[in-house]
C-alpha cells in the first residue's frame, strides 16, 4: 500500500520546564518551573517566560543583565499527543529547527540528539510510538555553559563580543553584539510534527535554471527517500509561467538510486531582472513521484562574478543575464532577536523599506541566519537581489569533528533550500574571519589549529559546485581575489571601512577609491519613542545606565561625540543630542556613498551597514526596531536614487601635473558628478548656482551634460561659480531635469551662519493625519518632522528636506491621532541647533 505523506503539526499542548535552573535564577521562578508553564511552539523559552509572568519584557531598562541565566538554564519542552497507526510504512519524527544542543525522546526512548539550529532533522519513530497517548520531550542543554564548556575541552579559538559563540552552531548575535542584546536560550523554533508515509517521498527539490537564447532551461535535480521496495520511480516536472502556458518534462529514479535529474525547455521565456532592470516574472515548478510531490517557483536568470583583474586592480562586478549590476545595498542582521517573532507581514515591511530606500541588494550577514524562504520570496516578487553569508562571522572556527560535520549538514540543506529562488545571486564564505586572521592577532592564539579556512576555500566551494554551480560565490567579505593579497585592499574585490566610526572622521571615506565597499557605515539613537519606551534614566542623559544597556558598541556614545565634532555644535540637551546624533549619522553615510557612487563605474556598488535592528538599541540602522525611518532612511533613499547628481572636489590637470609620481593629487576644483543608473541615456544641462542663505544668486552657469545608461560622468564646475567669497553664507547647487538637486557647502553647519529660524509652517488636518505645509524665509538645511514624539505609530512621508529661501514644501504624516499643530512643533533642522 501506498501513502502520501502527510504531516501532522505537533504544535498544541507543549510545557516548558527548567531541567537545569541556574543557581542565580530569581526564587519566584523555582516553583512555577518546576510545575511547568505553557510553551509555543514554534517559540523560545524567553518569550513562554515573558508570558507567563515570570519575566519582564527583556528589552526593556537593564532586564538583559537580570535575565542572564536564562541563558545559563537546561530548558525542556514537552507535550503529549495521540497517535494511531494508518498502515504507512514509515512515521518520521521531522523537526525543522531545534535551538540547539538537545535530545530528543519519545515515551522514554531516547530518539536523536542534535547540534545544530541551522539544519533540521528527521527521525524515523516507528519503534517509540504507541497507540493512544504519546509523550514527546526535547530537552535543551543551556547554551552559554555549554558553548564555555566545549571551548574548555576543545581548546578557546579566537572571537569578538563576550561569550564562546563559535563553539556552537546556533545564531552567533542571539549571545549578543555590538548592536544585539544577549539573550541566547532555547526553543522549537520552527515547525515540528509527525510525517507518515509510503513509498517513495521527495527528499529534496534544486530546481537549477540557465538561459540558451530565449529559452529557459531547468534541471531539476531530484532526491527521493524509499519507505520499501527498489522499484522505478517514475517522476513529472511541470513548469508553468505567469501566462499559465506549461511545459512538462518526464524522468525515472532507477533501482538501486536516490536520484534523476530531469530536464524541461521553456521556449520564450520571460527573463527575471533585478529591480530596476526589468520585469520579475516568476515561473510555478511542480515535481511529482507517484503520490509525492514538490512544488515552488524559479525565476529564469543567469548570474555571474567578475573579479579579473583590470588595469586598476580587480572589480567586484555582479552581474545578471550578463548585464552588470551597479548595487545599491544594504546589510542584514535578524529583524527580531526573537526569530519567532518575524512573520512575512514584518518582512514584507522591511522589504518595502529596503526598496523605497533605492536599495537593490541586502545581503544577509553572517552573523545570523540562513534567511526565512519568507524574505526570499518578497525578494523574488520585487527583485531585491540576496547575498547570503554562510554563517561564520568575526571568529575563528574549529575545522574538526564534530563542527565539520555540522557544518556540511547545514550547508547542504541550505543551499538545498534556497535554490530555487532567483534574488539569491551570491553565497559568501564569511564576514570578516579571513581580514582577521591577517589583523587580528589570531596566529599566537591558535596553537596551529586551523581557523576555518579550509571552509571557506575548501569544503563550501566543494558543496556549491556540487549542488548548485548557477550561482558565484565569494570565500570572504572582505576579500581580495588573490594569493597573498591583503584582504581588506581597496584595489581588489570587496573591503570594508571602519575606521570611520572606530577612530576617524567621516570626511576620511573620501580618501578611498575601492572597487566595491561590502560594510561601513554610522551609529544614531533609534527614534525618540523607540528609546524612551525602554531607557528611563532620570533624567535621559547619553551616559545613564540604562541608556548604555541600550549601546552596544564599544564607548559608542563617545564615538558619536567625536562623530559630529567639527561638524555640528555641542549639544544642549538631550533632545539636541537625540537630533544631533541623527542628523550627524545621515551626513556621515551619505557623504560616503555620494563619494563612493561617483567613483561609478570604478566602484560598482556599497553595502552599507546596516538597514534594520533586532531590538530598539543605539545603532547603525536606517529603520529602528519599531519600524522607524530615521533621518538616515531618508538620506539613504537620496544618495541611492538611480539617478544621482553630486557635487564633488576633483583635482584638476594642473593639479595632476604637479604631483609628485605617488603621490595624491590635490583635488583643487569642484565638478558635477552624474550617476545614472537606469537603462536610458541622459543628455541634458544643468544650471549650478552659487546663492547667498537668502536667496540671492552671486554666480550662474550652465553646463551640457551626458552620461550612458548604468555609467557616471564629470563635468567641471566652472571657477567663478565653485569659489566662494563667504564660505559660511553660502552653498552651491546644481539642477537638472530627471535629477534631484545638488547642494554643496563651504562649511559645516558648526560654520555656517544659518538662521536658526529658517521657516514658517501651517498645518492642515486630513483623513488620515495632517499635512505641514513649510516655507523657507532662509535656507533650510535637512528639515524632519519627528512625528512619533507625538503619535509613536505616526510617520513623516517626507524627511531630510533642504530648502532655499522662498521654497515650500508639503509634508504629509499619517496619524491616527494628534493635534497638526503639534507635529509641526517637533519639526527639527540642522539650522536650528545653532539657536535653540
Amino acid at each position: 500500500m501506498t501513502h502520501p505523506p502527510f504531516f501532522r503539526a505537533l504544535h498544541e499542548g507543549w510545557t516548558l520546564t527548567a531541567s537545569g535552573l541556574a543557581a542565580d535564577a530569581p526564587e519566584a521562578v523555582a516553583a512555577p518551573l518546576a510545575a511547568g508553564v505553557p510553551a509555543a511552539v514554534p517559540g523560545e523559552a524567553h518569550l513562554d517566560l515573558l508570558r507567563a509572568g515570570l519575566i519582564d519584557d527583556p528589552f526593556d531598562g537593564d532586564n538583559e543583565s537580570a535575565q542572564q541565566w536564562i541563558g545559563d538554564t537546561a530548558w525542556r519542552f514537552s507535550t503529549e499527543f495521540d497517535w494511531t497507526d494508518d498502515g504507512s510504512a514509515r512515521h518520521d519524527l521531522v523537526a525543522h529547527g531545534l535551538d540547539t544542543v538537545a535530545v530528543v525522546s519519545l515515551n522514554g526512548i531516547e530518539i536523536g540528539r542534535t547540534e545544530n539550529q541551522h539544519r533540521g532533522y528527521r527521525w524515523d519513530v516507528r519503534r517509540a510510538l504507541r497507540e493512544g497517548a504519546n509523550t514527546l520531550t526535547v530537552t535543551f542543554a543551556a547554551p552559554v555553559p555549554e558553548a564555555a564548556a566545549r571551548a574548555e575541552r576543545d581548546g578557546a579559538l579566537p572571537h569578538t563580543n563576550h561569550h564562546d559563540y563559535n563553539q556552537l552552531r546556533k545564531m552567533a548575535c542571539s549571545f549578543g553584539w555590538d548592536w544585539g542584546v544577549d539573550v541566547a536560550g532555547a526553543g522549537i523554533w520552527k515547525p515540528i510534527g509527525l510525517e507518515s508515509w509510503s513509498g517513495a517521498r521527495v527528499a529534496s527539490v534544486r530546481p537549477l535554471v540557465g538561459l540558451d537564447g530565449d529559452t529557459g532551461t531547468l534541471a531539476a535535480h531530484i532526491d527521493i527517500e524509499r519507505a520499501q521496495g527498489d522499484d522505478p520511480v517514475p517522476v513529472t516536472v511541470t513548469v508553468t509561467g505567469p501566462n499559465g502556458a506549461a511545459v512538462t518534462a518526464q524522468g525515472t529514479v532507477a533501482p538501486g538510486s536516490a536520484s534523476a535529474v530531469v530536464h524541461a525547455a521553456v521556449p520564450d521565456v520571460e527573463r527575471w531582472w533585478p529591480v530596476g532592470y526589468g520585469p520579475q516574472p516568476l515561473y510555478d515548478v511542480t515535481v511529482k513521484t507517484g503520490t509525492a510531490a514538490w512544488t515552488g517557483r524559479v525565476g529564469f536568470r543567469t548570474v555571474e562574478l567578475d573579479t579579473a583583474p583590470d588595469a586598476a586592480g580587480a572589480p567586484f562586478h555582479l552581474k545578471v543575464n550578463g548585464e552588470r549590476i551597479l548595487v545599491r545595498g544594504a546589510n542584514w542582521i535578524p529583524d527580531h532577536a526573537f526569530l519567532t517573532e518575524i512573520d512575512r507581514d514584518r518582512y514584507a515591511l522591511r522589504v518595502a523599506d529596503a526598496l523605497e530606500a533605492n536599495i537593490n541588494l541586502l545581503r544577509v550577514w553572517g552573523g545570523g541566519i540562513y534567511e526565512s524562504d519568507d524574505l526570499y520570496d518578497l525578494a523574488d516578487e520585487h527583485g531585491l537581489l540576496m547575498w547570503q553569508d554562510f554563517l561564520f562571522a568575526c571568529a575563528a572556527y574549529s575545522e574538526d569533528d564534530p563542527l565539520r560535520s555540522e557544518i556540511e549538514a547545514e550547508a547542504r540543506e541550505n543551499v538545498t533550500r534556497l535554490s530555487p529562488h532567483p534574488s539569491l545571486v551570491l553565497w559568501n564564505g564569511n564576514n570578516e574571519n579571513t581580514w582577521g586572521s591577517v589583523d587580528w592577532s589570531w596566529a599566537h592564539r591558535l596553537g596551529g589549529r586551523g581557523w576555518g579556512d579550509a571552509y571557506y576555500n575548501g569544503l563550501l566551494p566543494e558543496i556549491l559546485a556540487e549542488l548548485d554551480p548557477t550561482r558565484p560565490y565569494s570565500p570572504a567579505s572582505p576579500y581580495s581575489f588573490g594569493d597573498y593579497r591583503y584582504p581588506n585592499d581597496e584595489r581588489y574585490g570587496t573591503m570594508h571601512v571602519w575606521d570611520v566610526w572606530n577612530r576617524a572622521d567621516y570626511k576620511v571615506y573620501a580618501d578611498y577609491r575601492p572597487r566595491f565597499v561590502a560594510e561601513f557605515g554610522f551609529q544614531a539613537p533609534p527614534a525618540w519613542s523607540t528609546l524612551a519606551a525602554v531607557v528611563h534614566d532620570e533624567p535621559l542623559d547619553p551616559f545613564g545606565a540604562e541608556m548604555l544597556v541600550h549601546q552596544k558598541a564599544n564607548r559608542g556614545n563617545e564615538k558619536l561625540e567625536r562623530g559630529w565634532k567639527g561638524h555640528l555644535p555641542d549639544p544642549r540637551s538631550i533632545e539636541d543630542w537625540h537630533w544631533t546624533t541623527q542628523l550627524n549619522q545621515a551626513h556621515a553615510v551619505s557623504f560616503g556613498i555620494e563619494h563612493y557612487r561617483s567613483l561609478t563605474p570604478h566602484n560598482t556598488g556599497t553595502i552599507m551597514w546596516q538597514l534594520n535592528d533586532n531590538w530598539p538599541v543605539v545603532s547603525w540602522a536606517a529603520v529602528d526596531f519599531a519600524g522607524h525611518r530615521k533621518p538616515l532612511w531618508h538620506s539613504l533613499r537620496a544618495a541611492y536614487a538611480p539617478r544621482l547628481a553630486t557635487l564633488q572636489p576633483r583635482p584638476s590637470e594642473e593639479s595632476y601635473a604637479n604631483a609628485w609620481e605617488g603621490l595624491v593629487p590635490e583635488f583643487d576644483q569642484l565638478a558635477l558628478v552624474l550617476v545614472n543608473d537606469t537603462g536610458e541615456a541622459y543628455s541634458g544641462s544643468f544650471t549650478v548656482t552659487r546663492e547667498a542663505f537668502d536667496g540671492t544668486v552671486l554666480a550662474k552657469a550652465v553646463v551640457d551634460a551626458r552620461v550612458d545608461p548604468r555609467d557616471g560622468a564629470t563635468i567641471v564646475v566652472p571657477a567663478e561659480v565653485a569659489a566662494y567669497t563667504d564660505p559660511g553664507a553660502e552653498f552651491i547647487r546644481a539642477e537638472g531635469d530627471g535629477f534631484a538637486p545638488a547642494f554643496h557647502y563651504g562649511a559645516e553647519v558648526l560654520d555656517q551662519d544659518l538662521d536658526p529660524q529658517p521657516y514658517t509652517v501651517e498645518s492642515e488636518s486630513t483623513a488620515d493625519g495632517c499635512v505641514l505645509h513649510v516655507t523657507a524665509t532662509s535656507l533650510v538645511r535637512d528639515l524632519f518632522c519627528h512625528a512619533d514624539k507625538v503619535d509613536p505609530a505616526a510617520r513623516a512621508e517626507q524627511g531630510m528636506l533642504t530648502l532655499r529661501a522662498g521654497e515650500s514644501a508639503r509634508i504629509r504624516v499619517i496619524a491616527a491621532s494628534g493635534d497638526p499643530a503639534a507635529y509641526a512643533a517637533v519639526l527639527r533642522c540642522a539650522n536650528d541647533l545653532l539657536g535653540r
